[in-house]
């Protein structure tokens, strides 16, 4: 049927841009910044940052790696900076920017190294005033992220006793399972408050991620049917067509649960799931985010599925199973898919499935929230044809399409009252245009104000842990006919099931 879009004037969203507050000056200090991480994502971050005049008038970025880059590193930050979109080779601003950039090159495990780069930044508070403030960014393999740590405190590169600040932002994966997590928790915690940690998951970096709570508590009409009385049940997919992209030792050792499900789909489903925060301060978005992992009840193994990608076609060419990838065992039995149904167990949820899943190698990139509505309780126009009587759906897309729709019933023209599936949809492209921005420039801004809104704390990973080590566990002791479904394919049979015995299918 007829989409209806939803037009929002340039004038309304200058508009009803906030005023941001701009950080103190201060230094990013980037590890592990010969990776593609800082090329691609985390340099065009900080320059759109610079366009949009966010960043302090005192500032510089230091990459530091174990390879001597100077010769080259400048130009390369460049070569991604224009590369991520949305800026002209020409712009004043870039030049100036990249005087600011800077590279110093030492072993993570070289305790002189580490000396020399305390002198190296204490040098560059003095060419570009940046008061002694440091932003230190974990881009790194996990392997490294307790011994930089450590180091750093021992070189007196974490304490803020003359004023300044120092804060540490920390990749993910963060430990593999409820042991290391602790184990990695406690051996941060020993060297850095833990409001100078920063456990960055890009997902909270997405527009539509946080839109999630606008949409809910911004909003009078959805938030007093945001619950068992009117909610059947909600499903949060995030779907690769892609395969492992060269990583075979990385997945091998991760698999679809540690490297999406464990995060970025348990912080999705947070915000689907919370109670309203008193405020928007961090301590009581955290503490509300928690309280839903809590409040999950212990998955049962029979309540998940897990598959793993054979040879097949994604669109219109044909992709090796993952046992053929490079570097990837030809008995591997790491999952490229996993599903789960959660119970949330408290007042606003009891009796609502959650649904979640993650894989690649499906038909297609999608990452969404489908939240699917009670029927009415009564079916008034009983003559009508049974498609129109399907139950309210409403979609709220991550990516690639961002945005949010919602299916609802109407009647059909004519002399009789046949009712047809139609949908409304709201589309960011349309309403705002198309943005160069990557999701880190939200985090990386919040990092050196000192918002931790968006970042995970260290309670709140040893929770989402501790619900899916057991399962993790349970996998590993039962061996799985792999492969069990094919590239191109929706998934093995295993999950339809998982959703079939409840009267229920996945919605995409």
């Amino acid at each position: 049927m007829a989409t209806t879009g939803i037009n929002v004037s340039q004038e309304q969203v200058e508009a009803n841009k906030c005023k941001e507050n701009i950080p103190e000056p201060c230094i990013v200090v980037i590890f592990g910044a010969s990776g593609d991480l800082t090329k691609r994502k985390l340099l065009p971050a900080l320059y759109h940052l610079e366009q949009s005049n966010l960043l302090p008038t005192d500032f510089a970025v230091v990459g530091v790696a174990r390879r001597d880059l100077s010769a080259t590193f400048a130009h390369d930050m460049h070569d991604g900076i224009l590369a991520g979109g949305g800026v002209d080779k020409d712009e004043a601003k870039l030049d100036k920017f990249m005087e600011r950039v800077q590279y110093f090159a030492t072993e993570f495990d070289n305790d002189e190294g580490f000396e020399k780069l305390k002198a190296f930044l204490a040098d560059l508070d003095k060419k570009f005033g940046t008061k002694g403030n440091r932003l230190f960014y974990l881009a790194v393999a996990p392997e490294f992220f307790a011994d930089i740590t450590q180091r750093l405190g021992k070189h007196g590169m974490t304490g803020e006793e003359g004023g300044g600040w120092v804060r540490v932002i920390i990749e993910k994966p963060f430990g593999t399972d409820l042991e290391s997590a602790k184990k990695l928790n406690s051996e941060v915690n020993s060297v850095l408050h833990e409001d100078q940690i920063f456990r960055i998951d890009h997902y909270l970096g997405k527009e539509t991620v946080q839109n999630i709570l606008v949409f809910r508590f911004g909003n009078g009409i959805f938030e007093p049917i945001w619950n068992r009385n009117y909610i059947d049940s909600v499903q949060i997919t995030a779907a690769e067509s892609i395969g492992i992209e060269g990583r075979g030792p990385f997945y091998e050792a991760a698999g679809a649960l540690r490297d999406v499900l464990q995060n970025h789909v348990m912080e999705v489903l947070s915000f689907v799931a919370m109670e309203p925060p008193d405020s928007f301060e961090a301590d009581a978005v955290r503490f509300e985010k928690l309280k839903v992992w809590k409040a999950i009840e212990p998955i049962r193994v029979e309540d998940t599925a897990r598959g793993q990608y054979g040879p097949g076609r994604v669109g219109d060419r044909p992709v090796v199973g993952y046992r053929e990838e490079e570097r990837v065992s030809k008995e591997s039995q790491t999952e490229t898919y996993a599903a789960m149904k959660l119970e949330i167990e408290n007042w606003r949820w009891a009796g609502v499935p959650f649904y979640i899943r993650a894989a690649k190698r499906l038909e297609k990139r999608v990452t969404e929230v489908v939240i699917t509505f009670r029927q009415p309780p009564l079916h008034l126009f009983k003559g009508s044809s049974n498609k129109g009587m399907e139950s309210n759906v409403l979609t709220l897309r991550i990516q690639p399409d961002d945005g949010i729709s919602l299916k609802f019933g109407a009647k059909l023209p004519g002399p009789t009252t046949n009712v047809a599936q139609v949908e409304m949809n709201f589309s960011y492209a349309d309403a705002f245009g198309k943005s160069s921005a990557n999701g880190y420039e939200r985090l990386l801004l919040d990092a050196m104000l000192g918002d931790g809104t968006l970042f995970a704390e260290r309670e709140g990973v040893e929770t989402t842990w501790a619900l899916m080590t057991p399962i993790l566990e349970a996998w590993k002791a039962q061996k799985v006919d792999f492969p069990n479904y094919e590239a191109g394919s929706w998934g093995p049979k295993e999950a339809d099931e998982l959703l079939a015995r409840d009267g229920r299918a996945w919605k995409v």
